[in-house]
């Protein structure tokens, strides 16, 4: 029961404190691993929740808390993933309804994106860590995916899916 209480009031609060399903990563990470789960255990739910179609935010709860809980623990994730994104949702909805003709929205949506892209590189370099660039083999297959996704613009699951394919082959 300690470990259910403690995910729903981890992903209430990675919920609450982030503003994405990749940014929320970063948050996640220093809140499960060591504690609930290993990093492997975390790179994993990262990578099939990424490949998944749907939300990654959704889908990092439901395998992580079944991973740490089974059906009541991906339950329970669930619910505190998916309580503060509807309840402030719902919020700005109304709020924005009334506020919509202010320019001032704009430019705060584009102050956003700078620290959303910090996000990201943040999360990056934690869930790679010291360990994850040895050896030339994820440093190709890390630049192969950036050029695939920057250069010839293929979707970010398809690139995920053949990286996962090609460490099938590599990492065997």
């Amino acid at each position: 029961m300690d470990n259910l209480w403690q995910l729903f009031v981890t992903f209430l609060k990675v919920n609450l404190l982030t503003t994405s399903g990749p940014a929320s990563a970063g948050l996640l990470y220093s809140e499960m691993v060591g504690k609930l789960m290993t990093r492997e255990e975390f790179v994993e739910a990262v990578g099939y929740s990424s490949v998944l179609p749907g939300s990654d935010a959704l889908q990092m709860a439901m395998f992580v808390g079944y991973r740490v809980g089974g059906i009541a623990g991906a339950v329970v994730a669930c619910l505190g993933a998916i309580l503060p994104p509807t309840v402030i949702m719902l919020a700005i909805a109304m709020l924005l309804t009334r506020l919509r003709s202010e320019a001032w929205i704009g430019s705060f949506v584009k102050g956003l994106t700078p620290a959303i892209a910090a996000l990201l590189l943040v999360t990056a370099y934690q869930v790679v860590g010291d360990k994850g660039w040895q050896g030339w083999a994820p440093f190709v297959l890390g630049t192969v995916s950036l050029a695939a996704l920057l250069l010839f613009k293929v979707p970010p699951t398809l690139v995920l899916l053949a990286a996962g394919i090609v460490g099938i082959v590599i990492y065997r």
